[in-house]
């Protein structure tokens, strides 16, 4: 069997679930769970954090696979139901809806004079990708409110810069001026906002990455913060090449060896859900010294300087990221993010449980 394996850290999903606590007491917390939880399995995820006061994803089918595995919670489409049709699955399954468009308001007409359905209406303070305007909002509660069918109403907002200078302050001012937003439950802060924007946390907050022990400021990893990394991502030396110095490594050649030197060669590639752009250098471990990788990485290869690591042989460890190798140093050195890796974890990859 191919040694690439990505191990979930259970215990650190539950670590991670209690920081957010500690951070936000005295607010209810909604674990962000889509993109089959960040890579980590949903079902898995859910698992380690069912003492989350509820879930959120975008996907239809997500949300009903934690209704049937009996997660009782609240469980929020965080991008609403995308057609009328799939009303009466929201039904049935008690699943609640963002609604972010006078579409969706509209729709909720229809719904069946026995339905109940709880929603959370979105305003768009400023990120300008969904939500409602300050002259819509309006509308839209006073319409939903008349609509026998809604149960709870929660105010939405996503904060677009949280994690940077400019911070979240002026998208919450922006909120002051959605007519009868401020008689709502709220439900506003994402991962950033838990951990530097305490006067955000209002009813509900909503973290996301930082479940993962990823951080979600660029420079700083999850650790810096008290949270732990549950995704480990490692394989092993499935080769050793003695090079020469002026040999090159890889397609294109792209590593050029200035000395005698031995490299190994790594069981993971770009289609694994490793970065195919990944420079030169990208932090890697290898039987626990770091080190970095040489030439381009290939769809199923990559390969690792054993320099530091005379001990290094075929079958020897390497960690790709995870534990000792944080995954936002890995994203930085590739000019991405921490989310897109964990995220494009690759279907192939055997994924294991600890």
């Amino acid at each position: 069997m191919r040694p690439l394996v990505a191990t979930i850290d259970s215990a650190a999903l539950r670590h991670n679930l209690g920081v957010v606590r500690q951070y936000a007491p005295r607010s209810k917390v909604c674990a962000v769970v889509k993109a089959n939880a960040y890579g980590h399995g949903l079902l898995r995820a859910a698992a380690a954090l069912s003492q989350t006061d509820g879930f959120a994803l975008v996907e239809l089918d997500g949300a009903v696979r934690l209704r049937e595995a009996g997660y009782r919670q609240p469980v929020v489409l965080l991008e609403g139901f995308f057609e009328p049709r799939e009303l009466p699955v929201l039904v049935e399954h008690g699943l609640s809806t963002v609604v972010h468009a006078m579409g969706q308001v509209e729709a909720l007409d229809a719904l069946p004079g026995n339905a109940r359905l709880d929603v959370l209406l979105k305003a768009n303070s400023g990120m300008n990708r969904l939500g409602l305007t300050t002259q819509e909002f309006p509308k839209a509660l006073d319409r939903l409110r008349k609509n026998s069918r809604i149960g709870s109403i929660t105010l939405l907002t996503h904060f677009a810069s949280a994690d940077e200078a400019r911070g979240a302050e002026w998208q919450m001012q922006a909120l002051r001026q959605f007519p009868g937003s401020t008689d709502l439950p709220k439900s506003l802060a994402n991962s950033a906002a838990i951990l530097r924007n305490p006067e955000t946390h209002a009813d509900w907050v909503r973290p996301g990455i930082m479940l993962y022990g990823c951080s979600p400021f660029a420079g700083r990893t999850g650790a810096e913060d008290g949270l732990r990394a549950a995704m480990t991502l490692e394989s092993r030396i499935i080769a050793v090449q003695e090079l020469k110095s002026g040999d090159t490594v890889g397609y294109g050649g792209t590593f050029h060896a200035e000395r005698a030197m031995r490299i190994g060669v790594v069981a993971c590639g770009y289609a694994d859900g490793y970065p195919r752009h990944a420079p030169n250098g990208t932090p890697i471990d290898v039987e626990g010294t770091k080190t970095g990788t040489v030439g381009r990485v290939s769809m199923d290869m990559l390969c690792v300087d054993l320099s530091a690591v005379p001990q290094a042989r075929v079958g020897s460890r390497v960690v790709l990221w995870g534990e000792g190798v944080p995954v936002e140093r890995v994203a930085a050195a590739a000019g991405t993010v921490g989310y897109q890796l964990l995220c494009a974890l690759a279907p192939r990859v055997q994924v294991v449980e600890r």
